[in-house]
């Protein structure tokens, strides 16, 4: 019998500088919960994928170096807004592709994003 996970991408594993704060962005930004497993790693819940922060000294990723993490929200404005109020540092301003639009930005451990949205200007 097949198992449905099979075939899919089931985990993200994510590092990140400072456990606590990064908890606190992602929480803050889109109301995601963590559950942690001692003080080096937090898994991530309400996020549309299972996943994970777990601590490192890494510089971030960037997208022209590893996959990008694309999050979805409806209004673009408003969550880019919120990005800068986090102290999230947008690295591509808001520009429009076939499909819809989006953003890049850096979180707190210098790891680079995108979030989109399929709603016109």
């Amino acid at each position: 019998m097949s198992d449905p996970r099979e075939n899919t991408i089931n985990y993200l594993e994510i590092p990140v500088k400072d456990i606590a704060a990064s908890k606190d962005f992602f929480s803050k930004l889109f109301g995601w919960k963590f559950v942690d497993y001692g003080p080096d790693y937090t898994c991530f819940l309400d996020a549309g994928i299972d996943g994970g922060f777990y601590k490192s000294d890494n510089d971030g990723f960037r997208s022209e170096q590893c996959p990008l993490i694309v999050f979805y929200y409806y209004d673009i404005d408003t969550i880019k807004d919120k990005v800068i109020s986090l102290s999230g540092v947008i690295t591509k301003d808001i520009f429009s592709f076939p499909g819809g639009r989006r953003f890049h930005f850096t979180d707190l451990s210098n790891n680079e994003y995108a979030i989109w949205t399929d709603q016109p200007e």
